[in-house]
């Protein structure tokens, strides 16, 4: 471990493993350090189901879950989109050699105490029960819009600068209701609350765009998962890591960040200085560099039954827009099951999460917890979120965010490629990366 790094990346969570692999990619020498013995941190997947029981002070589960090594339980479950920026670094960095995925079959929005699939195209747009029969062409209009927008050619524009227009101008513009918005925004464009409205069109027509995009990709909903589980992501990456040059330390503890002059120069455990130019890492290694902003609460749920209402969907997402239970956050909902090899045969598993909002977040879950039928066993975790208290320019030290309440990738990869580019200076350059395409884009 005596030796000089470029960077040092602490924690083998989704973030820090996807930074070592582009870091490695970019030709930087890189040490990756977790103080515990497994992959993942926050967001390893757990297995055998014994390991989840014990983890929350539960007896051990009963003969009807199976056999316990059957199950591969996420503690932070997420869904990629299939075009989005995960998926695309997987693809260039070649990752995609060693994962499997599925597409997930369902995607729904909650209106009105009841879910239904939202609507992507013109076709989906008129057969939707979320709108009236004018309310539909309004919107079927719309989507048509931000189809033919191309972000070069003013012609395409029709009257509206998107890069000058807000979000809810755009909406004002084609007559949308408040419910159309409300899931377009929130189930179309994946927003948490209702700040994007004054923000410029242009970054909702993106979003939009990649919802569409993805489901085109697939078919039956824009979302893609892993097999066996997403702590098949981090080691993916930390394999192409090792592919170019990276070190990797298991069981290691982490005493001290070595500063001098207020710059990082290395990292010490034990009696062994490991030397650095570079820090990346997340939190948890760096109390006294993050601030806490919020809570997001999690509920695992166990059941032996896809989630009422789905089509019997072996794998689902359903959003509640905050607005239809009186919220200023949505609460996401998603299942998975024996299909993408996580759980025994005929079980499923739902996550319930939402940032928290009051003093008693187990109620603020129950709106998404009443939609799952019924629960054979739930896991409640109430997780601090922190941020870094600087960009890290003066110290060198790198920190990622805690991971948020989405049930998607986007915001991951956002921060990922931002701390990449504040620690490198440069945007990442996929074509730095030894890899032929071919086989991944058939």
């Amino acid at each position: 471990m005596d030796e000089e790094y470029d960077a040092i990346v602490l924690g083998t969570g989704l973030k820090e493993c996807i930074l070592s692999g582009m870091l490695s990619v970019s030709g930087k020498k890189v040490l990756h350090i977790d103080r515990n013995q497994y992959y993942g941190g926050e967001c390893a997947s757990i297995t055998p189901l014994e390991e989840l029981f014990s983890r929350f002070g539960a007896p051990p589960p009963d003969e009807a879950y199976g056999r316990g090594r059957d199950w591969n339980v996420d503690l932070i479950p997420k869904f990629l989109m299939a075009h989005g920026l995960l998926v695309k670094l997987l693809i260039h960095t070649g990752v995609t050699k060693y994962l499997e995925f599925k597409s997930v079959e369902g995607s729904y929005v909650y209106k009105g105490g009841k879910i239904s699939k939202v609507p992507v195209d013109q076709k989906e747009a008129l057969a939707s029960d979320l709108m009236g029969m004018f309310e539909k062409r309004r919107f079927r209009n719309f989507l048509i819009f931000v189809q033919d927008i191309k972000e070069d050619d003013p012609k395409t524009w029709k009257d509206l600068d998107p890069f000058n227009t807000t979000t809810q101008q755009l909406y004002t513009k084609f007559g949308l209701d408040k419910n159309t918005q409300d899931f377009t925004g929130h189930a179309l464009a994946l927003y948490r609350d209702d700040e994007y409205l004054n923000d410029p069109a242009i970054q909702t027509i993106r979003k939009i765009k990649l919802y569409s995009d993805s489901l085109a990709r697939y078919g039956k909903s824009p979302y893609l998962y892993p097999m066996y589980g997403l702590g098949e992501l981090p080691q993916g990456f930390a394999r192409l890591s090792a592919i170019y040059g990276g070190t990797y330390m298991l069981d290691k503890p982490v005493d001290e960040i070595v500063l001098e002059h207020g710059h990082v120069i290395g990292i010490r455990s034990g009696e062994e200085i490991a030397r650095c130019k570079q820090v990346y890492c997340d939190p948890s290694y760096v109390p006294d560099r993050v601030k806490k902003t919020g809570q997001v609460i999690r509920c695992i749920c166990l059941m032996d039954h896809p989630i009422p209402n789905t089509k019997d969907a072996l794998s689902t997402q359903i959003i509640i827009p905050q607005k239809q239970v009186n919220r200023k956050s949505d609460i996401y909902v998603s299942q998975v099951s024996y299909t993408h090899q996580v759980a025994a045969k005929g079980w499923f598993i739902a996550m319930v999460s939402t940032t928290v909002e009051t003093d008693n977040p187990e109620q603020e879950i129950k709106p998404g917890l009443d939609l799952l039928g019924p629960i054979k066993k739930t896991f409640v975790t109430i997780s601090d979120y922190f941020e870094a208290t600087d960009l890290g320019s003066e110290s060198q030290i790198f920190i990622s965010a805690s991971y948020d309440a989405t049930t998607h990738f986007e915001t991951t990869c956002t921060d990922v490629l931002d701390i990449f580019k504040r620690g490198t200076g440069e945007e990442f350059d996929f074509s730095k990366v030894k890899h032929d395409l071919g086989d991944e884009e058939q």
